[in-house]
């Protein structure tokens, strides 16, 4: 085993499919490079070309944005071919990027390849079975259930989001002693130590209102005008600062601060890199619930209310943090902003929700993951 202050080089591949899976690779290279080594998050695809990743990430955007029914009839479609098949379809388009990557691999040396992408894990484990030299490669799972085609996989070890989850994974077919529950891998800067008047400082906000903010993830998903619609209904008797953070969806952003950008009591935004300081600056967050949004809000250990899922993992993410208690939702826009007022001002309901958060979401889980990947390639 090599001594603790070797400094190592990892790779971290993702792809531009969802913002969950990129912000996990940064957070995972953030607190390996804080460690002293060297790693770097890379979009794989683009090994094949910019416009092969761009073709790819923007198929995916433009269904869940436009059809995200479909996006979910995929879904289940998915979890019936992964009990009946071998090797997917999706691994075998993968596969083809096997030609890039081993070029790439031997001009390259890593001490260790992290995915949080199911795509980069399916080439690797073709090349894999190709008897390719491979350094250890280690599985992120960015969702709280076991999505479609991990079982297909082969890498040597697989972070998982929750003990509770191991049963689901190894039933889907994933080794038991392949898996570490350690959780999802959030930015270090959750963790920095900002009180709330001191974040509404820096960001401009009034230190005298409650704050909600709106969070469409990076794409914009997640019927927003109508929750923010549904906001501006109650706000003559119930008020409170909304904060919509749009992510790059433009048709949304246009449409929401066309209605309220003048409104005193909005603040319309695309996308943002300060989350990490809204999440210390407001009372509540209205999420989608995606895997890697939803464990930020619960490690700022702040009220969650979860908005409309994109079918699919999302789904299983909301139903996941329901049960534990660690969020709440509701089926229509009017419900959503009802609830959320009537639980900020529940003392009682939101202690329940703060402790479930403590309980399942480890503030040390980036450190945790970013340990085990040391460990294992020190070996």
């Amino acid at each position: 085993m090599l001594s603790e202050d070797v400094k190592m080089k990892f790779l971290i591949l993702s792809c531009k499919t969802g913002g969950g899976h990129d912000a996990a690779a940064y957070a995972i290279e953030m607190q390996l490079l804080n460690m002293g080594h060297e790693a770097f998050v890379f979009d794989y695809l683009t090994l094949a070309g910019e416009k092969v990743s761009k073709r790819v990430a923007g198929a995916y955007v433009n269904l869940v944005k436009t059809a995200p029914s479909i996006f979910g009839q995929f879904y289940k479609l998915a979890l019936v071919v992964s009990k009946h098949t071998k090797k997917s379809p999706v691994y075998q388009v993968n596969k083809k990027m096997a030609k890039y990557l081993t070029t790439y691999l031997a001009d390259n040396h890593f001490d260790a390849i992290i995915m949080t992408h199911l795509f980069p894990a399916e080439t690797l484990t073709y090349m894999k079975k190709e008897n390719i030299s491979l350094p250890p490669l280690v599985a992120v799972a960015t969702d709280y259930t076991c999505i479609p085609f991990w079982e297909e996989t082969n890498c040597d070890y697989y972070i998982i989001p929750h003990q509770l989850l191991v049963d689901e994974f190894v039933k889907r077919g994933v080794p038991r002693e392949k898996i570490y529950p350690l959780g999802i891998p959030f930015t270090p800067k959750i963790l920095d130590n900002i009180a709330k008047d001191e974040a509404r400082k820096k960001l401009e906000l009034p230190l005298d209102k409650q704050i909600a903010i709106l969070v469409g993830g990076s794409m914009g998903a997640g019927k927003m005008i109508k929750l923010v619609k549904s906001f501006a209904k109650i706000q003559a008797t119930k008020p409170i600062l909304v904060i919509a953070i749009c992510g790059n969806n433009k048709k949304v952003y246009r449409k929401i601060n066309k209605c309220y950008g003048k409104n005193p009591n909005f603040i319309i935004l695309k996308q943002t890199n300060q989350m990490p300081l809204y999440l210390k600056a407001c009372d509540i967050i209205y999420t989608k619930p995606g895997g890697l949004s939803s464990t930020e809000a619960a490690a700022a250990r702040i009220p969650l209310v979860h908005t409309y899922p994109i079918p699919g993992c999302e789904t299983a993410n909301k139903e996941f943090f329901n049960h534990l208690g660690m969020s709440i939702s509701a089926s229509s826009s009017d419900d959503l902003a009802k609830i959320g007022i009537e639980l900020l001002n529940d003392d009682n309901q939101l202690t329940k929700m703060k402790n479930a958060q403590v309980e399942n979401v480890d503030l040390l889980t980036t450190e945790k993951v970013a340990d085990l990947i040391i460990s294992k390639a020190s070996v």
